[in-house]
């Protein structure tokens, strides 16, 4: 079996780590057919096996580029339909971001190439170390895309039980450890015993964590407050062409929408608008009149209502994607992490009118402070996050140490009925289960979903309709082990794996003769 891995041409080799990126989509929503990323991981694996570094670094780039190009492939509506790209031209767009993405994503691999390949644990130690630090990495990176992590395929398997400890990426480090130590066996199957030795340790270990994760799925980490919270939402799904016009028709159709559908739900505790659900033809300052005539009406049935707007600082001549609280709701929170291209334009005064794309009428938002501190309804700390803002797991969870409950306000009609709301839904899933808080999700186009604080989806509405829906939600104020420490204990341990791995043959170095000293 080694030989014949060895022995395989470069340009099959780069199909298969091309065309085993790409099935890892499978593993996640709307698909869930996880088994399919161990085995696309573990042919990954022995195409690395022993192989030069220039040969490593393309064949992790053929990798990203499947990996990427199915995984996120839905970018291509945004461009062609809402961008206004012709087809070739789009295609070719998400391709170049495609292997921007894969370039990223090779990086955590050069050490793996540089110092660990022909490490005899090199696939089963330095392998799943390099994986863990990549996903770091890109929470971070150039202000992050922390999308397609391996963990969330897994949020209905036994490895769920290790997302209030770990967080998604130490569920990654698992998925990446079977399958790099199933990928180990394939390649030492006619080996001697003696030589299978560390295999076997690490095989316990593998099993061992998904029989932990079994155990941990039973523990609740952070318990629900015993009084109900009612929750209601309205979904108006406007048409994403009608929100980016500025036409009073259509922007005051809008607005009395919102008021109709909010009728029947002043009852609930909370109503719950999606992001910019004031249309982006008004500010905050510009709708005052309209959200004034809400806050008494939430004020006059004790209700917290919570919406999307776009909040104008004249003073600072900037703009903020936001939600704000009327009624029995206070504050304003001003998104945090903005979608590049969407809300502000990267390298704007070179691309600012080379095509539509570049010109979307809300790529002016500016980026919100940093040391906010969430939204209070009726005494319940809430942590907001506005559309991609839920997918930072460590932004979620610092945050939610302050609050009770979690709430997102999304819009999805960018991307239609692509499977990018059902990723979306999943990671938003995987932040309620990481902080054991419940969840409101509300979203423009839908779905929209009441999510407990175990990561499960109580209620949904259905995508591409206008409608209501009502849940129950509890306050949540424990913390779980993730919420405390974060990502961090995970990034030091997989440093110290790769030290621990090579600290052997630096000792083992000869030292210089006296007169190279």
């Amino acid at each position: 079996m080694p030989d014949k891995i060895l022995n395989l041409s470069q340009p099959v080799a780069l199909f298969i780590a091309l065309l085993s990126g790409a099935l890892i989509t499978l593993s996640f929503a709307p698909f869930t057919l996880w088994p399919i990323a161990l085995i696309s991981l573990a042919a990954f694996s022995l195409l690395l096996k022993e192989q030069s570094l220039k040969t490593i670094l393309w064949r992790c780039f053929a990798f990203g580029v499947g990996f990427y190009g199915a995984g996120i492939h839905w970018i291509y509506v945004s461009i062609h339909n809402f961008g206004g790209a012709s087809p070739l031209f789009a295609g070719f767009l998400v391709f170049i971001f495609a292997c921007f993405m894969a370039a990223i994503f090779i990086l955590p691999f050069y050490i793996f190439g540089r110092w660990f390949n022909h490490h005899s644990l090199g696939l089963i130690i330095a392998l799943p170390a390099c994986w863990l630090l990549g996903e770091w990495m890109r929470t971070w990176l150039l202000t992050g895309f922390p999308w397609l992590f391996l963990g969330y395929a897994h949020l209905n398997t036994p490895l769920a039980g290790w997302a209030p400890v770990t967080g998604v990426m130490g569920m990654s480090f698992i998925v990446i450890l079977t399958a790099t130590v199933f990928a180990e066996w394939i390649w030492k199957i006619k080996a001697e015993p003696a030589k299978k030795i560390s295999l076997l340790i690490a095989s316990t270990c593998c099993a061992a964590f998904w029989i932990a994760g079994m155990t941990l799925k039973n523990i609740t980490w952070a318990e629900a407050d015993p009084t109900p919270i009612k929750i209601g939402m309205v979904q108006p799904n406007v048409d994403q062409s009608t929100k980016l016009s500025f036409n009073q028709d259509t922007t005051i159709t809008a607005l009395n929408q919102l008021r109709d559908l909010s009728t029947d739900l002043w009852t609930n505790d909370w109503v719950i608008w999606p992001e910019a659900a004031i249309p982006t033809s008004l500010t905050y300052q510009d709708a005052l009149p309209f959200l004034e005539e809400m806050n008494t009406t939430a004020a006059e049935h004790d209700t917290a209502l919570f919406t999307g707007v776009i909040y104008e600082d004249r003073d600072k001549k900037k703009y903020y994607n936001s939600i704000a609280g009327l009624g029995q709701g206070y504050g304003f929170y001003h998104k945090r992490r903005l979608v590049p291209f969407g809300e502000y334009v990267p390298l704007e005064e070179q691309l600012r009118g080379l095509i539509e794309f570049f010109n979307l009428p809300t790529s002016f938002i500016h980026l919100g402070p940093q040391d906010q501190h969430g939204l209070i309804a009726k005494g319940v700390r809430i942590t907001p996050a506005i559309c991609y803002e839920i997918v930072y797991p460590d932004l979620i969870a610092r945050a939610a140490k302050e609050t009770q409950v979690l709430l997102s306000v999304n819009n999805l009609g960018w991307f239609l009925d692509s499977i990018q709301s059902k990723q979306f839904m999943q990671m938003a899933q995987m932040r309620a289960l990481e902080t054991g808080r419940y969840l409101v999700y509300s979203t423009n186009n839908g779905p929209s979903a009441i999510i407990d604080n175990h990561g499960k989806i109580l209620s949904r509405s259905n995508s591409f309709q206008a409608q209501t829906f009502t849940g129950v939600i509890y306050a949540v104020k424990d913390w779980t082990p993730f919420m405390m420490y974060g990502s961090g204990p995970l990034v030091i341990f997989a440093t110290l794996l790769l030290l621990c791995i090579s600290l052997p043959q630096l000792l083992k170095r000869d030292p210089l003769p006296e007169e190279a000293q």
